[in-house]
Order: C-alpha cells, then sequence, then structure tokens
C-alpha cells in the first residue's frame, strides 16, 4: 500500500520535473518572450490585487486608508511590471554583471597571494577569475544571459530530480523494507 502511494507521488515528481524542463528550454531558448510572459502575468496579478483591495476599502466604508495606500501602490506596480519589464531587466543584468567583473577582479589579488608563496594553485585562481570578469563582461552585454542561466540551471535541476525519482522508484521496495 505504501509503496503504490510512494510511486505515484514519484510519478506526479517526474511531470512536474518535466515541466520544469520544458519551461527551462523556453527560458533558455527564449528569455525576453518568457520575460515579457512573466510580466504581464506578474504585472496583472498586482494590479488584479490592488482593485481587490480598493473594493475592500470601498466596502468597510472607506475607513482603513491602509487598504487605499496598498491598492493604489500595487495597482502603479503592476502597471509598471508590465510596460518596463525591459527597463528592470537592465538594470537587474547590470548588477549582477558588475558584480560578477567585481568578484573576478578581487580574485586576482588571491591569484597574487597564491603567486607569492609559489603555490601551483595561482594558474587555476587566475583562470577562474579570467573566467569571472568574461562571464561578467558576458552578461553585461548579452540582454538574456541571466534568464537563459537560470533556463539552464532549471533544466538541469529537473533532469537530476527525473533520474532520481526513477530510481526511486526502483528502489522503493527496499526502503520499505528497511
Amino acid at each position: 500500500m505504501l509503496e503504490k502511494i510512494l510511486k505515484k507521488a514519484s510519478w506526479s515528481d517526474i511531470i512536474i520535473s518535466l515541466v520544469f524542463v520544458i519551461f527551462g528550454f523556453l527560458l533558455a531558448y527564449h528569455p525576453n518572450e518568457i520575460a515579457s510572459a512573466i510580466s504581464i502575468i506578474l504585472g496583472g496579478i498586482f494590479i488584479a490585487f490592488g482593485i481587490f483591495k480598493l473594493v475592500e476599502y470601498n466596502s468597510n466604508g472607506k475607513t482603513d486608508n491602509y487598504l487605499l495606500g496598498i491598492g493604489a501602490v500595487a495597482i502603479l506596480a503592476g502597471i509598471v511590471i508590465m510596460f518596463c519589464s525591459g527597463i528592470i531587466m537592465s538594470i537587474f543584468r547590470i548588477i549582477v554583471g558588475v558584480w560578477i567583473i567585481y568578484t573576478g577582479i578581487m580574485n586576482l589579488h588571491t591569484v597574487a597571494v597564491w603567486k607569492d608563496y609559489k603555490s601551483r594553485l595561482w594558474l587555476v585562481s587566475l583562470i577562474g577569475a579570467l573566467a569571472n570578469v568574461i562571464a561578467g563582461i558576458y552578461v553585461l552585454a548579452n540582454t538574456g544571459a541571466i534568464l537563459q542561466t537560470i533556463g539552464v540551471v532549471i533544466i538541469v535541476y529537473g533532469v537530476i530530480d527525473i533520474v532520481d525519482r526513477f530510481i526511486f522508484i526502483r528502489k522503493v521496495e527496499n526502503y520499505i523494507n528497511k
């Protein structure tokens, strides 16, 4: 009985992971379109929440002024998210890219320390630091780099989870009989 329940749960986890893999592929190969769709959906949710708060404000006899404020801010945030998603993503991309470059440059200091100690690790650190700087430049230059990276991570997560679930389904009897 328990074995059947665990197997059914594992199969539903596999289906969810497949959805994640599909979403990851979409995000990796069509980042701008997915970002636009997400911003429209998220903006719509904020606007709906704001309207709900304004209706709640009116139904409470206009006594809870914080509901009016929350509703107005939520509607404005929704509009900004819907129509300014490109600007928001650009600012986020610039911040992340600059941070990655900064980290790479700071790691160059570690390279100098390792080289002073005559350690062979300095070459590995140098390669890592240069890779960080190159990755940061790539993120700054490529508008979809952040979303593509997230898409690849989602794909990897989904595949690992699917493999894990299949292993669990094959070995569930061993887990129960312990």
